[in-house]
């Protein structure tokens, strides 16, 4: 199996046993079942060059009708390894969304092997919420979300199950998870 199938593979068992198996995502599972979360890679080696293939993803999730893609994981193996190199380049990333005209219609969230939310400790499992396989951008759509939100309800509780549920399982536990365990 190529570079490429590998970190799809992975990406796509880590989304299918840890995000929508734990329900940290609870509107995962639909676009999931539905066959509408497209997994590329990028072979950027480089900040630059990883956003001209967001840039090329961004469009293409844009000009795709809904019902045919909804969401785009855009995982990037070789390039922003580093957790903090990967924070700041959101911040690029979103400018990237704005300088399209895409600020509004779609949203890019963030998962790495090394995540760390702010005042965490690197080492807390509550970081396992975002920890993937790769460093991975995931655009959403804007209207997507805001549906999801809709039909789940109050989504002011989703951070603090999710944390529940990662404490329950144990670190050990989750690793085994995640390496397609349990």
């Amino acid at each position: 199996m190529g570079v490429t199938l590998h970190c799809i593979s992975e990406t796509r068992d880590w989304v299918e046993r840890v995000v929508i198996g734990l329900k940290l995502c609870p509107f995962a599972p639909a676009p999931a079942i539905k066959g509408l979360i497209r997994y590329v890679t990028s072979d950027a080696e480089k900040p630059e060059a990883l956003l001209e293939d967001l840039a090329r993803e961004l469009q293409h999730l844009v000009a795709a009708p809904p019902e045919e893609l909804e969401t785009t994981l855009l995982i990037h193996p070789q390039v922003l390894q580093d957790f903090r190199e990967f924070n700041d380049f959101l911040d690029v990333a979103d400018e990237l969304l704005r300088m399209l005209g895409l600020e509004g219609e779609i949203q890019i969230a963030s998962f790495h092997p090394d995540y760390q939310f702010a005042e965490t400790e690197s080492d807390d499992i509550g970081n396992e919420t975002n920890r993937s396989p790769y460093p991975t951008l995931h655009l959403l759509r804007e209207d997507s979300i805001a549906r999801a939100v809709d039909s789940f309800g109050d989504t002011s509780s989703i951070p603090a199950t999710n944390l529940l549920t990662l404490q329950r399982l144990g670190r050990e536990r989750l690793q085994v998870l995640k390496r397609g365990g349990l």
